[in-house]
């Protein structure tokens, strides 16, 4: 079968199940959208790694990338396989200088480990038929290339609009401390903006 290679295109709360995050992986050069919903702490590690923060401790997914590193694994691609009830199933496809191996995981810890590796993401056209999205032309060419966290909900993004420069400095400093790198993203763009 041939592989359809992916990027992350967006991370958001799920519009679909609360307490739960939806990450969307676009079609390399083609106008499909997958969205996969996943949980927080699984969303706030791709948060992490997309925006290149650095978190005082490793994360699950660091301290996995660090543990194949030191053991000379590699982790070459991600290939989403297979798709049953709802739930999408992933392979890692890791190798080291003897072996070519497959490792059974679920989507968003593979998604994790992708964007820590830089490695490619690939699914089939069977999965992106049965759960993909066909994006119009004109908001593809809006967004084309662009890596996109979304991840302030409109209310809590009303509330960010409300606070001084000052107030946003303070409350990214203390989301930090808690290591809630998911709003951490919101106050930084909040502040961006305002420069």
């Amino acid at each position: 079968m041939k592989k359809i290679e992916l990027e992350i295109v967006a991370l958001s709360h799920s519009i679909t199940q609360t307490h739960s995050y939806a990450v969307v992986l676009g079609e390399v050069n083609g106008l499909r959208r997958l969205p996969i919903v996943i949980g927080g702490f699984e969303a706030q590690a791709i948060a992490v790694a997309l925006e290149r923060m650095q978190p005082s401790r490793p994360l699950t997914h660091d301290l996995m990338k660090n543990f194949m590193n030191a053991f000379g694994v590699e982790l070459q691609e991600i290939i989403i396989n297979d798709l049953q009830e709802g739930i999408f199933y992933s392979k890692l496809i890791c190798y080291n200088e003897h072996d070519t191996i497959e490792i059974d995981s679920r989507t968003s810890d593979a998604l994790a480990l992708a964007v820590r590796f830089g490695c490619p993401i690939y699914t089939f056209e069977n999965i992106l038929e049965n759960a993909g999205i066909l994006m119009d032309e004109n908001e593809n060419t809006k967004k084309k290339k662009s890596q996109t966290v979304a991840v302030a909900s409109d209310a809590a993004s009303d509330e960010l609009h409300k606070l001084s420069l000052e107030e946003l400095q303070n409350l990214l400093n203390e989301v930090l401390e808690n290591e809630d790198y998911i709003k951490a993203i919101a106050i930084r763009d909040e502040i961006n903006k305002r420069k």
